[in-house]
């Protein structure tokens, strides 16, 4: 194929959508039908849609991605129920709860890796949607998901410092969020206790009502790349991103916002493992942050 992963990579940066979903046609045309939903690929690499129509369709979305991923591709659910005869969705359980307020008109069932559903009408898997659909973040109304805050002093920053553990380069040593406790009320949204001094050092329930909750009730969320970042984003709550200096695909180079997130505000390594500068950045941000005034509350 003549287009690369790099190439579509770089169009997703710049979010030149439409560049990004050429290749991903000229690519999808390239496929062995035969492979399709492999069960002999993990099911993270795993292509599911083969161009077949949705149109007047019952249709199958299946999760096969992180809960991040799948929080940031449900933005598009709602259109394709619009055009689908009956949409249903296969997904990570943890999130079913969340994301099945107010979509009466979608079907959400747990995904069981050892027995997914069987094939609908039309199945696509939901990191595949905007392609399907030719919609851009800027199609899908924002924000897409809502919880009920939870009741915290005024001023709470909610902080994440771990990703997941298949890329360590994510994290941020937890050390370097203490002058950010320091300057104004924290809670850690990590499922651990933690010695930084966080209104809650037994940490954040495994639950993902009750942690929607504390980053509804937080004024600002300050997080590495991981799935609270895409459920601060979805909720529409203010969210400081903390990136490597080559991050995932989905981010922009150089840029402070994303087209994703409107209320994302991005804090990139300056150098590959410098978090130093990053958090010294959020700190100065953060003194004229309305999060800054609790002190003086």
């Amino acid at each position: 194929m003549a287009d690369s992963k790099a190439d579509w990579i770089v169009s997703m940066r710049r979010a030149d959508f439409a560049a990004a979903w050429a290749i991903a046609q000229r690519h999808m045309e390239g496929r062995d039908p035969a492979r399709r939903d492999d069960p002999a690929l993990p099911y993270h690499r795993r292509w599911v849609w083969d161009g077949r129509p949705y149109d007047g369709r019952h249709c199958l979305v299946r999760c096969y991605h992180g809960l991040g991923d799948s929080i940031q591709f449900a933005r598009f659910l709602p259109l394709l129920a619009e055009r689908a005869a009956s949409l249903t969705v296969e997904m990570q359980p943890r999130l079913i709860d969340l994301m099945a307020d107010g979509q009466g008109a979608i079907r959400f069932v747990p995904f069981d890796e050892a027995q997914p559903l069987p094939p609908s009408q039309c199945d696509l898997e939901i990191t595949e949607l905007d392609f399907a659909l030719r919609s851009t973040p800027a199609d899908a109304a924002m924000p897409y998901l809502s919880a009920q805050r939870a009741v915290l002093p005024w001023g709470s920053v909610g902080i994440c410092h771990r990703a997941g553990g298949w890329d360590p380069a994510r994290s941020v040593p937890p050390e370097l969020f203490a002058p950010l406790c320091a300057r104004t009320p924290c809670i850690s949204l990590m499922p651990e206790p933690t010695s930084l001094p966080v209104l809650n050092p037994a940490g954040c329930p495994y639950d993902m009502r009750a942690t929607a909750a504390l980053v509804a009730g937080a004024e600002l969320i300050v997080t590495v790349d991981t799935m609270i970042a895409h459920l601060a984003g979805a909720l529409g709550k203010p969210v400081w991103l903390l990136l490597k200096s080559d991050p995932d695909w989905r981010w922009p180079l150089g840029e402070r916002w994303t087209p994703l997130y409107p209320s994302m505000r991005i804090y990139a390594q300056p150098r590959a493992g410098d978090w130093e500068a990053v958090l010294a950045k959020v700190l100065r941000d953060l003194a004229v942050h309305p999060a800054a005034q609790a002190e003086e509350r």
